[in-house]
Parts: C-alpha cells; sequence; structure tokens
C-alpha cells in the first residue's frame, strides 16, 4: 500500500497522439491535512474513496489506501467535499515497462499537465519520453489536494 511515483511538467502535447486511454475525473477532498489525505474521484463511471498518509522526505512515496464505491456515492461524498473541486482529463501512455498517466487540468487550474509515472521502488530506471519536462516531485504545491485550495490561476 505504498506508493511510489515521480511527477513532471509536460514540455509539448504531444503525448495526447501516444494515448491509449483518456478518462475524465472529477475529484474533490473531505480532508487536506498534510498527514492524512481522504480524496473522493469519480473517474469515468466508477467511483474512488482514497485515503492517502504523509510523503516521505524525499516527496517520492506515501501510503494509499483506495476503495471502489459506486457513482451515486461518490457523486453524494463529492458535495461533502471541501471547496475546490478538481477536473481534469487523465490520459495513460505506455511508454516501455511503465505507463505515465498525463493529468490536464480544467478550472482554476486550467493551463497545467502533470505526468506521473508509478515505481515499484526508488531507484527504478524508466525511459523518459521526449514530451517529459522538469521534474517536480515532492513538491507540495503540484498535489490535488494544494492545487484545489491554492489553484494553478493563482501562482
Amino acid at each position: 500500500m505504498i506508493e511510489i511515483e515521480r511527477k513532471f511538467l509536460i514540455t509539448s502535447e504531444t503525448f495526447k497522439a501516444e494515448a491509449f486511454k483518456k478518462t475524465r475525473i472529477i475529484q474533490g477532498f473531505l480532508n487536506t491535512d498534510k498527514k492524512r489525505t481522504v480524496r473522493v474521484r469519480l473517474k469515468g463511471e466508477s467511483g474512488f474513496l482514497t485515503v492517502k498518509g504523509e510523503s516521505s522526505k524525499d516527496g517520492l512515496s506515501r501510503f494509499e489506501w483506495e476503495k471502489s464505491i459506486s457513482k451515486p456515492e461518490a457523486e453524494s461524498l463529492l458535495n461533502l467535499c471541501e471547496a475546490g473541486v478538481i477536473d481534469k482529463i487523465r490520459y495513460e501512455i505506455k511508454i516501455g515497462n511503465h505507463i505515465f498517466e498525463v493529468d490536464e487540468f480544467y478550472g482554476d487550474n486550467e493551463g497545467l499537465i502533470i505526468a506521473e509515472v508509478e515505481l515499484t521502488h526508488k531507484k527504478e530506471n524508466f525511459i523518459k519520453p521526449n514530451w517529459l519536462g522538469k521534474e517536480v516531485t515532492g513538491q507540495i504545491k503540484y498535489y490535488n489536494s494544494q492545487l484545489s485550495k491554492q489553484p494553478f490561476n493563482t501562482w
């Protein structure tokens, strides 16, 4: 249940042509405490409730627990969330042995595009596609929970 991932900004939108899947995601936060974040997500027609723990000092890993819930349950819980709902399209792109999840944000975070790649261990090598830009792993302002409070358009 420990998630290890690295985050990057994107240098171009050429990733869209490489995507094998595209899904709209609406998410809100029941709790945005840095020691435990509780997220409600509507991903396409599926709902999820996720609890994330505090990030490691290097920002590469943290506890994550997720449970599938029904779409109506997710919609109801979204109504209880703190202000600042996240609206984004997630593109999934297979590069080598990894799947990059690229989130293109809308609403107050319009213009921000972030790629994430999940790893099995912190030192794992992966192929970096040419559209991958500056690494922002561990920079809290790029966490969705923070983007819900201080959106990209206010930076």
